[in-house]
């Protein structure tokens, strides 16, 4: 695969730019997992549909062809579970989440890092994937395999982070 540059120029970054070095999809960190893709994601409902609707232009135009998408506000009904599991970004940037060069926080670098776009900050990022893991296992635990109806809010939130608690 020849390296391919992306330029980036919407709402939250303008003259930035950046490099794929691995094939869409493939080539991921061996610690590295996701169950979901970002299309797929799209499609499923997550973020309240508001997540990286001005960012459009970026990414490949079938990851938005039955996406869930609100333009204008964050609208829990189109996530998967119907419930909002989202902080505010105000939230994320207060605790330090957020690398520079993905503004909108982990899914955006996940969006980016499918693609193949590789950078300092995956390490941190895929820890961050890991941790997740324990809301995973809580909802193992607790819910009958197929009740979709146990723990919602949580079952949101492993969908934000490309896991699918729909097979637990």
């Amino acid at each position: 695969m020849q390296d391919r540059r992306i330029e980036v120029n919407d709402l939250m970054q303008t003259d930035y730019f950046y490099v794929l070095t691995e094939p869409s999809g493939k080539n991921f960190h061996s610690k590295f997992s996701p169950e979901l893709t970002p299309k797929k994601m799209h499609e499923l409902g997550v973020f309240g549909g508001k997540y990286m609707t001005d960012c459009r232009k970026e990414f490949p135009t079938e990851w938005f062809e039955n996406a869930k998408l609100c333009t204008t506000h964050h609208n829990a009904e189109l996530n998967f579970f119907g419930i909002n599991a989202s902080q505010q970004l105000s939230v994320w940037r207060e605790k330090g989440w957020i690398y520079k060069e993905d503004p909108r926080g982990w899914f955006q670098w996940y969006c980016r890092y499918y693609r193949g776009r590789r950078c300092p900050d995956d390490e941190r990022q895929i820890k961050r994937w890991a941790a997740m893991r324990r809301h995973v296992t809580q909802i193992k635990n607790n819910c009958n395999k197929g009740d979709l109806g146990c723990r919602r809010k949580q079952r949101q939130a492993v969908l934000h982070w490309a896991y699918d608690s729909r097979n637990l």
